[in-house]
């Protein structure tokens, strides 16, 4: 399977390929952007309860804080 194609099916069900939000963060064969990709396509599902949401949530503003943290270091 191609890593684009991949990437699509995740993003159709993320709940199939990981078992929490969290580990989106942690999966490096994608870029933090395709990784954000997920977790938007993850807290826009149909029937997703609110403790689910808000793992979503906190693991966006993770991902949100490493990028910055990143960035501090470039500069």
């Amino acid at each position: 399977m191609s890593k684009s194609k991949l990437l699509e099916d995740m993003k159709q069900n993320p709940q199939k390929f990981y078992r929490s939000p969290s580990d989106v963060i942690r999966d490096r064969r994608f870029s933090d952007a395709e990784r954000s990709e997920i977790l938007a396509a993850w807290e826009n599902l149909d029937g997703a309860q609110p403790a689910e949401l808000q793992q979503v949530q906190d693991a966006q503003k993770e991902m949100e804080r490493k990028r910055a943290e990143a960035d501090a270091e470039k500069q």
